[in-house]
């Protein structure tokens, strides 16, 4: 079925957008993004650590006609993911960001872009969606589309919903009525800058990814640096601090999509239980949500740098048996700076007992370097 103009097609795709469980929607021309010569400037630096698919053929990610030859318009959408508020975690329990307490949100999303898809196949386009696995750049394109603007902390903001929002697209060969680009308000505030814990936030609108704890408890792999261990505090996925500054989710609107409900497994784990998960039991406990980003290995150390802020004795028997027996040397280190950071004599019995049976030279090293934690 063919529609007589661009604004009547533009008016179909979105009454469809809301109509599948998007809170927002607009269109953008599909051009080279204003942003590619700012993205090109943010790889130069590394700032995006070891996400080496994010340098990989940078031309996709700055034109979506490069990423569907034909592409005329891309259509951007928003759906909050801001449920009921968990109590924060006390010391012995990890906090995981709140957009992994639910489903994984890319099989969400992708289910309601195909919904849409049909829609512009039926007005005789062609299609592809897009989340953010995708190489596209959605947050610049969302605030060309005028879906919101990109906050100081390098995420898409929108007055009613905040920044606790998923982002989709749809490049289509669809002639598409553009939307004008949204605004930037955040003016003279700088909370998020000044509430990140590892001040990754470099400048305004710039994310050292490096420094951030969400990139350093699910995408950095191996240990993570010693320096940036004791601000990580008990986060085992994800840090939403610069989220939950931000004046604009003071009010911002809850999800509707039930799916994003927090479940028992993803909200306060108890560290120890986290620590001790063998991989078949990772995958049964985080299977179908975000947190399997991280990894059994990821997640392990991660329980056990929290651990070790923590600064528990009791959490030493838990340690011992992941220094012995885990398999990973990578979460065996992890474990060797927590006892080095909880001290006492029954970590220092533990840490004796390993030192000479250690074979992996990383983990040796950071069971030495728990030794002089201990006698400092």
């Amino acid at each position: 079925m063919q529609v007589g103009t661009r604004e009547e097609a533009a008016l179909r795709v979105k009454e469809a957008a809301h109509r599948v469980g998007f809170d927002a929607v607009g269109i953008a021309r599909a051009d080279r993004s204003a942003d590619a010569d700012r993205f090109r400037e943010w790889i130069a630096r590394r700032y995006h650590g070891e996400m080496a698919w994010m340098e990989a053929r940078p031309e996709r990610r700055e034109d979506p006609r490069v990423y569907m030859p034909g592409a005329v318009s891309i259509v951007c959408v928003a759906q909050s993911y801001l449920v009921q508020e968990a109590p924060v975690a006390p010391p012995d329990r990890g906090e995981v960001s709140v957009y992994a307490r639910g489903e994984d949100y890319h099989r969400v999303l992708k289910e309601c872009l195909r919904e849409m898809e049909a829609e512009i196949h039926g007005l005789g386009g062609r299609a592809r969606a897009c989340v953010d696995t995708s190489a596209v750049l959605e947050k610049p394109w969302a605030a060309q589309a005028g879906v919101g603007w990109v906050g100081k902390n390098t995420l898409l903001l929108r007055e009613e919903l905040g920044s606790y929002v998923f982002l989709g697209e749809l490049v289509t060969d669809l002639d598409l009525a553009p939307d004008p680009p949204s605004v930037d308000r955040c003016g003279t505030c700088d909370r998020c800058i000044t509430a990140c814990p590892t001040a990754a936030i470099v400048a305004p609108y710039v994310l050292d990814s490096r420094l951030c704890i969400s990139y350093l408890t699910i995408e950095h792999r191996g240990p993570i640096p010693r320096g940036l261990r004791p601000a990580i505090g008990n986060r085992v996925f994800g840090c939403d601090d610069c989220q939950t500054v931000c004046p604009w989710n003071r009010h911002a609107k809850a999800a509707s999509e039930a799916r994003y409900g927090p479940r028992e497994a993803s909200v306060a784990p108890p560290l120890a239980e986290l620590l001790a998960l063998s991989e078949e039991a990772f995958r049964a406990r985080f299977r179908d949500t975000a947190v399997s980003r991280a990894r059994r290995e990821g997640l392990a150390r991660n329980a056990a740098i929290a651990l070790g802020n923590a600064g528990d004795p009791a959490a030493v028997p838990a340690l011992a048996r992941a220094l012995a027996e885990d398999p990973s040397a990578v979460v065996r280190g992890a474990v060797a700076w927590a006892l080095g950071r909880i001290g006492g004599a029954q970590a220092r019995e533990t840490l004796v007992a390993r030192r000479d049976a250690e074979a992996d030279s990383v983990a040796r090293e950071e069971i030495a370097l728990a030794f002089e934690s201990l006698s400092e």
